[in-house]
């Protein structure tokens, strides 16, 4: 049992990001691990946030969405969670996968705000809507709550149970139009990445994250969260698209292309920052899609693909499905995508802006908890 639930945290790391093009909803995790009621078992217990993502893929409908996670410090020594549980936050920690404060306050409304994120919460925040409005529009704080087969949502203002995303504030596009540097060395949001122990890269130390959260503004000045101190200009931001891969009708993943890194997607890239699509492809598409299919740049705000396969690509202009419409894209080839045009790799597998991507699959998107145990899990009754 104990691989097992190492095996689910694991896939949960999948989906926890403190990027500001791919995170879904923020969530406060020191809340989520004490949902007791969602599978009757310990007082904390970290596969309930897996449960959680798992609730809000379903409702969005697509693969591998990513949620912001706020850390509480006092939960790295959490005796209520187990050693390997608190392994894994320590690591996360390190890694830049969530933000670790020691005074969290309203920090997960602020991110909230300052990217237009639905807020996971069962907590009560009637008394802050003046300072933030847009808890009272429907769907913006959500209580996911025990239902049948998991967690289902129930929106805190307007019913339903569909997340909703408004825009980022007006401080989060400026801040967020940036990159900064934290004065702590060793800093995973804003500085040398890593954990910054006594062993850490001393070459790293000034090395800037490429992706980084959203800083915390006191008086109006950005600050790290997690160390408090105010954080330095370190220059603009690179220009960001948002493109997400769809396979069957199912949206499986969303990445972010930088004007400063070309990605590679196809059925097993070489090298890092490739996406990889092998584990959802079926044989023929596998024999098909090329290990790096094609090669995805963002130049001046626009997105250009090059086909780099044996068997070529075609482009959907408009997105259009119309067979005579498709554009053929032959190897070597590059194009400029327009608004709304898809790029087809195979039958069925797209990629293109996230905007202009949904899921119109009928079945339920991969599971981060698919290797939990059933004895870690008692899902109440109906």
């Amino acid at each position: 049992m104990r691989f097992e639930i190492s095996k689910v945290l694991d896939a949960i790391e999948g989906r926890v990001c403190t990027d500001p093009s791919l995170a879904r909803a923020v969530v406060d995790l020191a809340e989520v691990i004490r949902w007791q009621n969602l599978d009757g078992g310990r007082p904390a217990s970290l596969l309930r946030l897996g449960m959680v993502i798992d609730a809000l893929s379903r409702q969005i409908g697509e693969d591998s969405v990513p949620v912001y996670a706020i850390v509480h410090r006092a939960l790295l020594s959490d005796a209520d969670l187990t050693s390997n549980e608190r392994m894994v936050v320590r690591r996360w920690a390190d890694d830049g996968l969530v933000e670790v404060l020691d005074q969290p306050g309203d920090r997960m409304l602020e991110v909230a705000d300052l990217l237009g994120l639905p807020v996971l919460t069962r907590a009560r925040l009637d008394g802050l809507v003046g300072r933030y409005p847009w808890i009272g529009q429907a769907g913006r704080v959500l209580a996911p709550v025990p239902g049948a087969g998991g967690p289902v949502f129930i929106a805190h203002v307007g019913g339903g149970q569909d997340p909703a995303t408004g825009s980022r504030s007006p401080a989060g596009v400026k801040v967020l139009s940036r990159k900064w540097r934290c004065p702590e060395p060793g800093c995973a949001l804003f500085g040398g990445g890593g954990s910054g122990g006594a062993f850490a890269d001393l070459a790293a130390v000034d090395r800037v994250p490429a992706e980084q959260p959203p800083p915390t503004l006191r008086t109006g000045a950005p600050t790290c969260p997690r160390h408090g101190a105010r954080l330095s200009d370190a220059g603009p931001r690179p220009r960001t698209a948002v493109l997400a891969v769809r396979i069957g009708g199912l949206v499986r993943k969303r990445f972010a292309l930088t004007e400063t890194e070309p990605v590679a997607v196809g059925r097993a890239p070489d090298g890092p920052g490739g996406v990889t699509l092998g584990q959802w492809l079926n044989d023929e598409a596998r024999r098909w899609i090329s290990r790096s299919h094609i090669r995805l740049e963002l130049r001046v705000g626009e997105v250009v693909v090059t086909d780099t396969s044996t068997n070529g690509s075609g482009v959907r202009p408009g997105g259009s499905m119309a067979e005579h419409e498709r554009l053929a894209l032959a190897p070597q080839q590059s194009r400029v995508l327009a608004e709304g045009d898809l790029i087809e790799l195979y039958p069925g597998v797209q990629v293109g802006r996230a905007d202009d991507m949904s899921s119109d699959a009928k079945y339920t998107p991969n599971s981060v908890m698919a290797e939990a145990p059933t004895m870690a899990m008692r899902l109440p009754r109906q």
